[in-house]
């Protein structure tokens, strides 16, 4: 078969033969007791970690062995600013009342009462923001 149009022959290299020199003879190096030290190693894995990178690095193989409900995991992550700013703004609402405003709030109902009014005994809601709190009324605990 006749080689193709433009496809030059490949000139094969000749291996050149290392001359070895007899006065010179190979020994190769023995690690065992006794003998020669051996090379260097790269002991970077086993260095003492500090404590902050051990607990990081701990963490983050908890979190991806551990299975969290997505009603908690939703906490893990934050919001972005605009959607802060709403949350914030629609939890003014459900702020927890203070003294002043509990203390206008049952005035006004024992007045209701001595006035013989039908008296609301309902609390105004109010929000959970403790963790113990959350998880209770999702009902983990």
């Amino acid at each position: 078969m006749a080689p193709k149009k433009g496809v030059k022959a490949v000139a094969t290299k000749k291996k050149t033969e290392k001359v070895v020199n007899p006065l010179f003879e190979k020994r190769p190096k023995q690690f065992g007791i006794g003998g020669a030290l051996p090379p260097k190693k790269d002991v970077h894995r086993f260095v003492r970690w500090p404590q902050v990178v051990r607990i990081q690095r701990k963490r983050r193989i908890l979190k991806q062995r551990l299975k969290v409900p997505p009603t908690l995991n939703q906490f893990t992550k934050t919001l972005d600013k605009n959607l802060a700013t709403t949350l914030f703004k629609m939890l003014l609402k459900y702020r927890p009342e203070d003294k002043a405003a509990k203390r206008e709030r049952l005035q006004k109902r024992a007045q209701a009462k001595s006035e013989g009014k039908t008296v609301e005994a309902k609390k105004p809601h109010m929000d959970q923001s403790a963790l113990e709190m959350l998880t209770g009324c999702y009902g983990f605990l």
